[in-house]
């Protein structure tokens, strides 16, 4: 699968978490995927307490945090729906 196929599961609702970035439009924000990642949980971890979650989301997040590191944007790009 190529980056920009995963981007697209990352989306910005601002109805959602105040527009920080989610997983499909979900109510689960990257930066709390992330977290639990850092924190030392690992993927299979995340699959079971998130069933709704797939391991492409995962990918997703981690491509979506590898991005600023290489200068690239990509706000603008993930915008889904505009707040009312």
């Amino acid at each position: 699968m190529i980056e920009q196929e995963l981007l697209n599961r990352i989306t910005i609702d601002p109805a959602i978490f105040g527009g920080k970035p989610i997983i499909r439009g979900m109510r689960i924000a990257v930066e709390h995927v992330l977290g639990m990642l850092a924190a030392g949980d690992t993927a299979e971890r995340l699959l079971q307490e998130f069933p709704f979650l797939e391991p492409l989301d995962i990918q997703a997040c981690l491509a979506y945090a590898h991005r600023p590191l290489t200068g690239e944007q990509i706000q603008d790009r993930l915008v889904t729906s505009k707040a009312p």
